[in-house]
């Protein structure tokens, strides 16, 4: 099985004016060059950090100081790309309220995209989203240490949070989250877990360190962090793999010239009989508000930055022809 991860879509603000609500340019134009990686997958995850609605207003516009919504056209864009899940626990889902939140559920059930990570209550939010391919079933299991306030209960919708420490997952959260790795285990082959921890730039620390391991060893079988805007490095731990960040795919943000959160990568996920065994990095590059393969320099930059990343957790990635690879044995 083949499953392509992305980092984090925003496809609001700036996005949406020049790429998502231009209907001169088709669904497919924001994907680039990347669409055949997409296609080329058996199932295909992103974050969508935005909410996709026209309602609700920006929360406390005094206190937080970005709001990322985006046109409904945006559900074609996701169909232009086949994705087929998106995961929703992150600190943009809730910037216009539950209205817009609730209206976002419904255009991507409408669609027949799944979601998980938000809901109209706590046990939605918690709900994995099960992916059924003629390889196998995944489930995709969605959380964020943001917004507290977000918190979704039984009667408020909100996102699937999390609190943790230096010792992992604080013990409330440590037995809801259990239940729910248990309940996926069920019914899937392969749990992976959607993390937006963590702050936005910087290597992972070691209490994340700490916090990623533990949902591994209650029974996730990948690690799919983001939220860091940039990528960090892949560790393997007991035979499965964590990938700290996937960094940005589609955005608006200022680039910053040391970290360049412009570069990134599409993940392509080899996956067989419940375990990785490979995992290939397509390097990618933002541009007018649009993804499209690396080349070049750019290649060679994403290139040494990842492989020195990856050395703090004694992880090779080869890179031939201009794409990275990571072999479990």
């Amino acid at each position: 099985m083949k499953i392509a991860l992305t980092g984090d879509v925003m496809l609001g603000r700036i996005v949406d004016q020049c790429v998502v609500s231009n209907l001169s340019l088709a669904p497919e134009a924001i994907w680039g060059d990347t669409l055949p990686l997409f296609r080329s997958a058996n199932c295909r995850l992103i974050n969508l950090e935005c909410v996709i609605s026209r309602r609700g207003q920006p929360w406390k516009p005094m206190m937080k100081a970005f709001h990322f919504r985006a046109n409904p056209h945006a559900i074609g864009i996701l169909q232009a790309a086949r994705v087929n899940c998106a995961t929703l626990a992150n600190n943009h889902v809730l910037d216009y309220g539950p209205e817009a939140l609730l209206d976002c559920l419904s255009l991507l059930d409408q669609a027949g995209i799944q979601h998980t990570g938000a809901g109209a209550h706590l046990a939605e939010a918690l709900a994995p989203a099960f992916l059924d391919v003629p390889q196998g079933r995944i489930a995709v299991i969605a959380l964020t240490d943001n917004e507290p306030e977000w918190e979704a209960t039984e009667s408020q919708p909100g996102v699937n949070y999390i609190d943790w420490d230096s010792e992992g997952l604080r013990s409330s959260y440590r037995k809801r989250i259990a239940g729910v790795i248990d309940h996926a285990r069920q019914y899937a082959s392969f749990v992976i877990i959607s993390a937006h921890i963590g702050p936005n730039w910087g290597a992972p620390s070691q209490a994340m360190h700490t916090l990623a391991h533990q949902l591994l060893d209650l029974g996730g079988d990948l690690y799919w962090g983001h939220s860091n805007h940039t990528p960090q490095g892949i560790e393997l731990y007991q035979g499965k793999v964590i990938v700290y960040s996937s960094g940005d795919f589609v955005d608006d943000y200022a680039i910053d010239p040391d970290e360049r959160n412009d570069l990134s990568f599409l993940f392509s996920v080899e996956e067989n009989s419940g375990r990785v065994e490979r995992l290939h990095l397509f390097p990618v590059r933002i541009e007018n508000f649009q993804v499209h393969r690396a080349t070049g320099a750019d290649i060679t930059w994403l290139q040494h930055s990842i492989q020195t990343k990856c050395r703090a957790f004694h992880s090779d990635v080869i890179f031939q022809d201009g794409i990275g690879t990571i072999t479990l044995t």
